[in-house]
């Protein structure tokens, strides 16, 4: 886990030494180990260390192959690099220390670009073939690690962070108002935009190669989920059996390190279960979690608060358990902190991870995270359900874009946007065509069964919600310098599931199935509060798991900020956003739009909770990195 730095002059100026050096060091928190460049005329690489394997200096970066045709920076892990550097060995190939990255260059070195497509890992990396003129970055499978680009016709330029690119004296720094509406609709940046204008993600499974004789730059993608060919012969006992082994592998690969490791741990199933894999190979691991201050809290969030399962499952497997709990008064202190990390702000309340990733990186250099089950699993019938037996393609893509607009309706958005929103996401794409482009990427998809429909639903949300979920939690960790590593996401358990039918993961399809259909309407609160999923994940382990645990309800990891917002952050969430003219926000959101949502949430009648934290996230997002845009609004 690193932060890296990558820059190709396509005209053949040579590149300064100095603009590395600072753009790798806007990345320091990535990387407290240690800093080094590498520089060659047109090119250049720059690394920040955090040093998980081969912490000695023959693991430092950018790294040279044996043969010095090729040189790799690389932030990640590849969880399969012992195996690897055996066969490796075997082929004569020699190694000079026992990093992961010394694997990595060296199967680059002999398989070219075809050799990533085998690894085992989370990783973005740029590596340098020197004799081929080529600079390639790549990207990991599910978009684990990070990797931005921005490009003009003279250079293209690489970094881990948008932080890192903007240091170059080159890059403009423009606010991307058609990603801030994206980002309004659906709480998450569905396309591989950032809130920079000209600045993009590098999509997951992504191969960028840029030929420095030519200038061409090529994209392709080289892997891609599919939940459309199920092995209809599997049976319930034989699934759950090897998703047990499965999962049990992956745990035991992603434990592997030279630093001390440890696990997130909340009541549910899915750290639990990783937890639980963990404990049996690293006596007295150690494990963290983040509760709650409950006073004022009620109804359903007031079960928000996990520490006393995640207390007896951490005394089960006899860990060393860490805690720490936060207040409705820590959001104040916290948001600022985390739109500075995040650059772009994703998804809901992450502040609770940032504060057990703090907590973490006291204690050890690497934690396991248990996201990626529900996706791969089935964890959210409630979602699948709401569009069951849609008829046809239309039908299933506008209920569930119904569904996604968790923020703002498309409907709400022109009274919401001020003249400076609207006018800058004018000529962009609009957003249910954002939506609908994510299906069209996979042609296997099909509408026509129940089934169909849950895998279509399946891969939306691995490619938007888990992608944006792993954005957010590689920001958070690297925030205090912190490797999150998910062993959900091993390629073979992820091969695996993919091939377990619908049926397995959803216990209660069969019923649903045979509802009547005329009565539908009448059914539609029943599908709405379903939690039936993961059905073959829970069954999977029984024998290392409590049944309290098993049978527990799926919440989420959610703070009770609805309660919060109500009682006491009101003040501050309204000194912030209303009073004393419209604040940062205003620039973006019509201050009247903001007075209503308040309104209707401190009355009670709605449960505005994730608009109220998205608003904040805009505010400061907008006073950190455009405090112009403000006084243009107020001019």
């Amino acid at each position: 886990m690193c932060g890296i730095v990558a820059i190709a002059h396509l005209d053949g100026a040579p590149v300064d030494r100095a603009v590395v050096r600072r753009m790798t060091g806007a990345l320091a928190h990535r990387g407290p180990d240690g800093q080094d460049e590498w520089v060659e005329g047109a090119i250049g690489l720059g690394h920040r260390r955090l040093a998980i394997f081969d912490v000695s200096p023959k693991g430092a970066q950018p790294m040279v192959s044996a043969s010095g045709r090729h040189v790799v920076t690389f932030n990640g892990a590849l969880y399969d690099y012992v195996e690897r550097r055996q066969e490796m060995r075997a082929m004569g190939v020699g190694f000079r220390g026992t990093s992961d990255t010394e694997v990595l260059v060296n199967a680059f070195e002999l398989q070219g670009a075809a050799a990533v497509e085998s690894f085992n890992g989370m990783f973005a990396f740029a590596v340098i073939d020197r004799s081929g003129r080529k600079l390639h970055l790549f990207r990991d499978r599910y978009g684990v690690k990070p990797l931005y680009i921005w490009r003009d016709a003279r250079r293209v330029i690489a970094a881990s962070e948008v932080r890192a690119i903007l240091a170059h004296p080159a890059v403009p720094k423009r606010p991307n108002f058609g990603a801030i509406r994206e980002y309004l609709t659906f709480q998450n940046l569905v396309r591989p935009v950032s809130f920079f204008a000209g600045i993009y993600l590098v999509p997951p499974a992504a191969h960028i190669e840029i030929d420095l004789a030519t200038g061409h730059v090529d994209q392709h993608i080289w892997w891609d989920y599919d939940f459309t060919q199920p092995d209809d012969r599997m049976s319930f006992a034989d699934a759950s059996m090897e998703t047990r082994q499965r999962l049990g592998v992956a745990v035991t690969r992603q434990t592997a390190a030279d630093v001390p490791v440890g696990t997130y741990l909340s009541g549910g199933l899915d750290s639990g279960a990783i937890t639980a894999l963990a404990a049996a190979s690293l006596p007295r691991l150690a494990t963290f979690t983040v509760g709650f201050d409950m006073s004022g809290v009620s109804g359903v969030e007031a079960n928000f608060d996990e520490r006393r399962a995640a207390e007896q499952m951490a005394a089960l497997m006899k860990a060393r358990h860490y805690e720490t709990v936060i207040s409705a008064r820590d959001i104040e202190e916290v948001v600022p902190k985390m739109v500075h990390h995040l650059e772009d702000p994703r998804l809901g309340m992450s502040y609770p991870n940032y504060y057990v990733a703090e907590l973490a990186s006291k204690f050890v250099k690497v934690v396991l995270s248990g996201a990626g089950g529900d996706e791969l699993f089935g964890g959210y019938p409630w979602r699948y359900y709401r569009v069951f037996r849609s008829v046809g393609r239309e039908e299933f893509l506008a209920s569930y874009f119904e569904f996604w607009q968790r923020l703002i309706t498309q409907g709400d958005q022109a009274r919401a946007m001020t003249p400076l929103l609207a006018e800058g996401s004018r000529d962009d794409a609009d957003p249910y065509d954002i939506f609908t482009s994510v299906f069209k990427t996979n042609d296997r998809l099909r509408y026509a069964t129940p089934e169909d429909q849950i895998a279509a639903s399946l891969y939306f949300e691995a490619r938007t919600f888990l992608h944006g979920l792993l954005v957010m939690q590689d920001r958070i960790a690297m925030a205090h310098g912190l490797e999150e590593r998910v062993p959900f996401l091993d390629n073979d358990l992820v091969d695996f599931a993919m091939r377990v039918p619908v049926r397995h993961k959803l216990a209660n399809l069969g019923d649903m199935k045979r509802l009547d259909e005329n009565a539908y309407a009448k059914l539609r609160l029943r599908f709405l509060d379903a939690d039936d999923g993961k059905n073959v994940l829970r069954r999977s382990l029984r024998d290392i798991l409590p049944p309290e645990i098993l049978g527990r309800k799926k919440q989420g990891f959610s703070s009770p900020d609805a309660a919060w917002y109500r009682g006491d952050a009101i003040d501050y969430v309204k000194s912030r956003l209303i009073e004393g003219g419209s604040g940062p926000l205003g620039a973006l959101i019509e201050p009247r739009y903001v007075r209503g949502i308040l309104d209707e949430h401190v009355s009670g009648a709605k449960n505005h909770r994730l608009l109220i934290w998205s608003f904040l996230c805009l505010s400061y997002w907008v006073e950190e990195f455009f405090p112009e845009m403000n006084s243009k609004r107020a001019a």
